[in-house]
């Protein structure tokens, strides 16, 4: 070949110097290959000139040890790697290296997958706080205006099997089998001691428990630890709906306490409740294939302007009802204030929260409004198809509700509910599948 000519091809064809082997005169300028107006680099002028990383700097009062990575590098690698869907520490070691955003944004010093998932479950707190002030800094520029805001919630899998949970009567029939196993080791402790001691030397802690039996006996603090849980779930659960029923019926707060505290003493575990070894917060719930899992409940309030996540949380409680009150005090904790419009779909309908709706928007003189599907209409319940005239003295919040979603507005309002919030709730499902499969969500409820 001859002047770059490839074999079979045309004879004038010529084409670009391809020279792997060939070295460079003068290093090369990372800086070079990346566009001006490239993501990374508007990541790294926020890290660098707006976002207070002194909680980070603060944490290393220690002086001995190997030098760690700036906080400022690790920030811009996280934060680039969740706005581009990179969130396992192991797949940002290998951007790092492969990827010249992030090659750029480290500098190229690619920090190890280890010294990624060290720093962010040790600053967790502090990352929470940088997202807060990235929260902020969208809000100063006009990205979010809380105008118009919506409430979803979605099921994330939990990093835990069906198959390493164990029921509460198969829990009681396994620990008597361990405890009689742990029994029968335990006769051969003493013999397997005096030949240890003559094996290993009194220094060498030839006293010890032999393996198996130390592996058993943990096995059996955790199935003691998993049965006293179940018990504790289903006294809770006896108190509530005892207590529930007494204040029902009118008894006074003595009575009501009695009665919860009788029922806790005398509750009954189902045989078939579940506790799960591998991560006992996750819950078995129905995910939208039809199956059912470990899993949690993301929630998320969206921003209508870009869809900005203004407040999210992660709970193991499978129905959705429960979180419209949290949802909208952490939403007014973070902001300083409530949105103009608040839109919640059926799941989130019940008379609790649509009185606290009806308390929300009194407060507020108007300048809130709560817009919260009541689904199907039941037996009995007056909703007009085009609501005219007054609103009838007597209807219930759920006829009110129901009657504003079927007026101009709440039609208009309401149908802007699925594409504000599902497409990023979705998003903050995947960030918080991630977090929980590195163990780092904290808390959770």
């Amino acid at each position: 070949m001859d002047d770059g000519v490839e074999a079979g091809a045309g004879v004038n064809k010529r084409f670009r110097a391809f020279e792997p082997a060939a070295v460079m005169l003068v290093p090369p300028s990372l800086d070079e290959w990346l566009p001006q107006n490239h993501l990374s680099r508007f990541i790294a002028d926020i890290v660098e000139t707006q976002l207070d990383l002194k909680k980070f700097y603060a944490s290393y009062a220690k002086t001995k040890g190997q030098p760690p990575y700036d906080p400022r590098l690790m920030v811009r690698v996280l934060l680039y790697g969740y706005c581009v869907g990179v969130r396992s520490s192991r797949e940002l070691e290998r951007v790092c290296v492969d990827v010249v955003a992030f090659r750029w944004l480290a500098a190229q010093q690619a920090p190890d997958f280890r010294s990624i998932a060290r720093f962010r479950k040790r600053h967790l707190s502090s990352l929470g706080n940088v997202f807060l002030q990235a929260l902020e800094l969208c809000r100063a520029a006009g990205m979010v205006s809380l105008g118009q805001v919506a409430l979803d919630g979605t099921k994330v899998r939990a990093n835990a099997s069906r198959r390493k949970a164990m029921s509460y009567a198969r829990l009681t029939e396994k620990q008597k089998v361990l405890a009689d196993e742990v029994s029968a080791l335990l006769a051969d402790a003493d013999a397997i001691d005096d030949a240890e001691d003559a094996r290993f030397g009194k220094d060498k802690r030839g006293d010890e428990l032999p393996p198996e039996l130390a592996r058993r006996e943990s096995r059996l603090v955790k199935l003691a630890e998993a049965r006293a849980a179940l018990e504790a779930d289903a006294a809770a659960r006896a108190r509530k709906d005892a207590e529930k029923k007494a204040r029902d019926k009118g008894d006074d707060d003595d009575v009501v306490s009695k009665k919860g505290d009788d029922a806790a003493k005398n509750a009954v575990v189902a045989p078939k409740a579940q506790r799960n070894f591998t991560d006992p917060d996750a819950r078995i719930m129905k995910t939208a294939d039809g199956s059912f899992h470990y899993t949690y409940n993301a929630q998320a309030i969206v921003d209508a302007d870009h869809q900005v996540i203004v407040a999210t949380t992660l709970t193991n409680i499978a129905v959705d009802v429960e979180q419209v009150v949290p949802m909208i005090e952490k939403l007014h904790a973070t902001m300083g204030t409530l949105p103009a419009e608040v839109l919640v779909d059926a799941g989130y309908c019940s008379a609790a929260n649509l009185d606290y709706a009806k308390t929300v928007e009194a407060a507020s003189d108007g300048r809130t409004e709560f817009f919260i599907a009541t689904g199907r209409v039941k037996h009995g319940e007056r909703v007009p198809d085009v609501p005219r005239g007054r609103i009838p003295a007597d209807a219930t919040l759920r006829e009110r509700m129901a009657r504003k979603l079927k007026t101009k507005k709440g039609r208009a309002a309401y149908a802007r509910r699925k594409a504000i919030v599902e497409p990023a709730a979705a998003k903050s499902a995947r960030i918080l599948s991630n977090q929980l499969r590195i163990g780092v969500t904290g808390t959770r409820s």
